[in-house]
C-alpha cells in the first residue's frame, strides 16, 4: 500500500468517526430534549391539576350559588321582595299568626303532629291567617335537607296554598319525618314520595319537575335569609302582633292543643 493510500484511508476513517460522533451527539441531544419536554409536560400537568383542584375547592357549591343568585324565581301565591312573604288564609281574617319552622326540626314535627291540624282548621274557618317563615339553620350541622325541603315547599306553594299546607303537614308527619341526623330530605325522590300522599301533588308533573330542577332553590335561600334577619333563635316559634306565643311553661311554643288554644285565644283578644 502506498503512503498516499494509507493517508487517504486514515483520513476517511477519521471522517467516518467524526460523522458517527456527530450522529451520536445528535441522538443524545434529541433524547435529552424529549426527557426535558416530558418532564415539563408532567410538571405542568401536576401544576395544572393542582390549580384545577384549588379552583374546584374554591368554587361555590350549588346552595352557595343559589344564595347569591340575582334572579330569583318565586312561587305563585307569594309577595314581597323575592316572594319571601307567604301569607295563607282568608283575606277577611284580621290577625296573622307568624310561624317559624325548619323542615328538619324534630320539635317542629312534634308541633305539627299535635297542633298542626288545629291550625289548619282555624285558618280554614277564617280565625286568623298564617305567615310562614322557613329556616334552614339545621343544615349548618351538615346536610342540605332543610334547604331542599324548603325549595320543594315552594314548588307546592306554586300549585296552591292548600297544597303547601298539606305538603308541609305530610313532611312533618310521624311516618315521613326523619330523625334530625338523617338527611333524607336532601333526596328529591324522597320529597316526591311524600308529595304523592297529597292529592294536589300526586303525579303532578309540573311539581315534580320543579323539585328536580331546583326551580325554587334560590327562593328557599332568600326565605332562609329572611328568617335569619328576623331575630328568631329557634323553631318552632309562633308570634302574633309581634308577641311570642308560649305554652303553659311561658317559655316555649305551645306543644299541645289546649296550650295552643289558650295562647291563640289570648293573642286574638290582645
Amino acid at each position: 500500500m502506498s503512503k498516499r493510500n494509507s493517508q487517504a484511508n486514515k483520513s476517511a476513517a477519521r471522517e467516518r468517526l467524526r460523522e458517527e460522533r456527530e450522529r451520536q451527539a445528535k441522538k443524545d441531544r434529541t433524547r435529552r430534549q424529549v426527557v426535558v419536554g416530558v418532564s415539563v409536560i408532567a410538571a405542568l400537568a401536576v401544576i395544572g391539576g393542582g390549580a384545577y383542584g384549588v379552583m374546584q375547592l374554591n368554587k361555590p357549591d350549588h346552595w352557595d350559588a343559589a344564595k347569591d343568585a340575582k334572579n330569583v324565581s318565586a312561587p305563585k301565591n307569594t309577595s314581597g321582595a323575592d316572594g319571601t312573604t307567604v301569607v295563607i288564609g282568608k283575606s277577611t281574617a284580621k290577625k296573622t299568626l307568624e310561624l317559624y319552622e325548619d323542615s328538619r326540626c324534630p320539635i317542629c314535627a312534634s308541633f305539627e303532629q299535635t297542633v298542626g291540624e288545629t291550625v289548619h282548621k282555624d285558618v280554614d274557618a277564617g280565625k286568623y291567617k298564617v305567615k310562614y317563615i322557613g329556616a334552614t339553620f339545621l343544615d349548618s350541622n351538615g346536610g342540605e335537607g332543610s334547604k331542599n325541603a324548603l325549595s320543594a315547599l315552594g314548588a307546592a306553594l306554586n300549585v296552591s296554598p292548600e297544597a303547601f299546607l298539606d305538603y308541609k303537614y305530610a313532611l312533618y308527619s310521624a311516618k315521613y319525618h326523619p330523625e334530625e341526623t338523617d338527611d333524607k330530605f336532601k333526596d328529591d325522590s324522597y320529597l316526591i314520595k311524600v308529595a304523592d300522599t297529597v292529592d294536589a301533588l300526586k303525579g303532578n308533573d309540573a311539581f315534580q319537575k320543579n323539585v328536580k330542577d331546583g326551580t325554587y332553590d334560590a327562593w328557599a335561600m332568600k326565605m332562609s335569609a329572611a328568617f335569619d334577619k328576623s331575630g328568631v333563635e329557634g323553631t318552632p316559634t309562633l308570634k302574633m302582633d309581634g308577641k311570642t306565643l308560649t305554652g303553659s311553661d311561658n317559655k316555649n311554643a305551645p306543644m299541645t292543643v289546649p296550650d295552643f288554644n289558650t295562647a291563640i285565644t289570648a293573642a286574638l283578644k290582645g
